[in-house]
């Protein structure tokens, strides 16, 4: 079905798609006069938890913009692989994407930091905080600026990133040959420490894991878990996290961003904030919740003296990251000097 898909993608032909109604895949045309723009958007998610990600804020939108324009939402694979969706963008195949610069296979240097960069953040407000505040933004525009027809947007931030198992993760020892769906920079780092990192769509997730496919995953945190189902087949729930928060964005056809008119521009970016907002609280009442009333996992910790093991590996991973090219370097000194002003702040910034 996919190879299928991406024939009639390189064909721009044209197709349906059953869950989102009827519609062309191919690049759309200037609306004409009278008639709604019609954007396609896909995001990295699955219905369920699309539903509180994007879908509400997509809602608004389109109701706001009062018959002027309308945006069709489709989510995880559905029209494209989510390692395509850049270059479908690209290519005006859809419109407009919700999702990390890591999974969609960004071709800029600082993708390696979209999703779970290891122990970037500690809460989900960091993310907002380093990119309007620390200059992460202007990083951001700087690289994709250098990237044809893709506008990067704006970047907020979703839940930490847990191990959910199927076995019990007690020690480190614990994650030596564990099969776990992740992000691939995530994967890469917990790949030190024998972890088996595996991509999959996101729709066969649940499946793997109760055929023995997968042990786990490290993609999101308890409320992920439990809303899209995934506590109903895993057991455990590790404490520890190798990020506070992911780091995702809204990026768009620049040709279809420049077509619109600034009125729907500034309403679409209004939107997106609503979104971060969205997420900001329910994440936050979300991971607390689940884990002390979701009745379903039981939670494991990996001792703190064992798990600063992991910390330390991650100041070493940063540093082979840096090397790759002087803006990476600048993002990794960011990263450091927000760590150390927060330190230096004290509670309820950072604890110890």
């Amino acid at each position: 079905m996919i190879k299928t898909r991406r024939e009639f993608l390189k064909k721009a032909g044209v197709t349906t798609v059953a869950a989102a109604g009827a519609t062309t895949l191919a690049a759309p045309a200037v609306h004409a006069a009278g008639r709604p723009i019609k954007w396609r958007l896909q995001t990295y998610a699955g219905a369920p938890l699309a539903a509180h990600v994007i879908k509400p804020s997509i809602d608004m939108f389109n109701k706001a913009a009062n018959g002027e324009m309308e945006i069709e939402l489709y989510y995880a694979d559905q029209l494209v692989p989510t390692g395509e969706l850049f270059r479908a963008m690209q290519r005006g195949t859809i419109d407009a994407v919700q999702s990390d610069d890591d999974s969609i296979a960004a071709p800029v240097d600082v993708s390696v930091f979209g999703g779970y960069f290891p122990f970037a953040s500690r809460y989900s407000l960091d993310v907002p905080v380093l990119f309007e505040h620390y200059g992460l933004r202007e990083i951001w525009e700087e690289a994709y600026d250098e990237v044809e027809n893709v506008k990067w947007l704006s970047a907020g931030s979703w839940d930490p990133c847990n191990f959910v198992t199927v076995d019990p993760i007690r020690s480190l020892a614990d994650l030596k040959g564990k099969r776990i769906f992740t992000f691939p920079t995530a994967g890469k780092f917990l790949a030190r420490f024998g972890v088996v990192p595996v991509t999959l769509p996101w729709e066969d997730i649940e499946v793997a894991i109760q055929t023995g496919e997968l042990d786990g995953i490290a993609w999101a945190g308890a409320t992920e878990g439990y809303t899209v189902g995934w506590a109903d087949v895993t057991n455990y729930y590790l404490t520890n996290n190798i990020s506070g928060a992911w780091a995702g964005s809204y990026f768009v056809n620049e040709e279809r961003w420049n077509e619109l008119p600034e009125h729907l521009q500034t309403l679409y970016k209004l939107c997106i904030d609503q979104s971060h907002y969205y997420r900001q609280h329910w994440y936050w009442w979300g991971e607390a919740h689940y884990r002390t009333s979701g009745g379903k996992l039981e939670l494991t910790t990996i001792p703190e003296q064992e798990w600063a093991t992991i910390e330390k590996a991650a100041n070493e991973f940063w540093d082979e990251i840096a090397e790759k090219g002087e803006r990476n370097a600048r993002v990794v000194k960011i990263l450091r000097d927000y760590q150390q002003t927060m330190k230096n702040a004290g509670a309820p910034y950072r604890y110890g």
